[in-house]
């Protein structure tokens, strides 16, 4: 393959898109034999040439973006994989496409496996991911039938994602349970902005569990996070997820 992108570079160098399918080809074989980090650095140059040659709604350059974002999640780079998809591809594929168009369909099955697969998923993103994934699979039953390989595929995915989820509310709900401080945010004067003044411990909300919790249940850096925040037994919790 190598070799024939190559000589296409050589004696093709007049046809552009001859010279992307051949890259293309490259990339998918680097990506099957789990070189993913050099496939990236092809899907990232392939995208760009196809972003400047045929536009962000051609149907070619959703495709090899759809590819970049299965690499980039392969790789572990989620916070790079997400806006991609929803900020660039799915917005494009949709208006050009359709929504029952099989590239976008598949689009939005790489997206769920970039909300579900991350470690750091919120409970907001695997409800997010449930909700594609069960219009992904109705889309499917639909348009290509119940039997067809790629709604049984996506219906495994949308099982996995519930399954994520409903182990994830279990755990929110057991950690309510066991903790022995619950209900709404201690209330401090609008008088003076210290709490040292009123004897009041500091406590922040976790975004998981939805406690408010005094520092010696978060990690330095979750105390100090601004956006979102993960106590302790949280952050173990989502570690036990990520390993089982």
């Amino acid at each position: 393959l190598e070799a024939s992108l190559a000589l296409k570079r050589r004696y093709c160098s007049h046809d552009e898109g001859c010279i992307l399918i051949a890259q293309a080809n490259v990339a998918s074989c680097l990506s099957d034999l789990g070189r993913h980090d050099e496939a990236m650095v092809l899907q990232r140059e392939i995208y760009a040439r196809r972003l400047a040659i045929s536009g962000a709604s051609h149907e070619g350059t959703i495709i090899s973006g759809s590819n970049l974002l299965a690499t980039l999640n392969m790789l572990g780079r989620w916070d790079e994989a997400k806006p991609l998809a929803r900020d660039q591809l799915l917005p494009a594929a949709e208006r050009s496409l359709g929504a029952d168009s099989h590239t976008t369909l598949m689009l939005k099955h790489n997206l769920v496996q970039v909300l579900a697969q991350d470690p750091a998923c919120t409970r907001e993103d695997l409800l997010e991911a449930e909700t594609i994934m069960q219009d992904v699979v109705e889309r499917r039953r639909r348009v290509f039938g119940p039997a067809h390989p790629d709604t049984l595929t996506d219906e495994r995915v949308r099982a996995d994602v519930r399954t994520k989820l409903a182990a994830r509310v279990d755990a929110q709900a057991h950690r309510r349970k066991a903790s022995p401080q619950t209900g709404p945010r201690p209330h401090a004067s609008a008088a003076s902005p210290s709490h040292e003044r009123f004897n009041v411990t500091p406590k922040k909300c976790c975004n998981d569990c939805g406690e408010w919790l005094e520092q010696d249940k978060y990690s330095k850096k979750q105390w100090k996070a601004r956006s979102v925040r993960r106590c302790l037994e949280c952050v173990a919790a989502l570690a036990a997820e990520a390993t089982g």
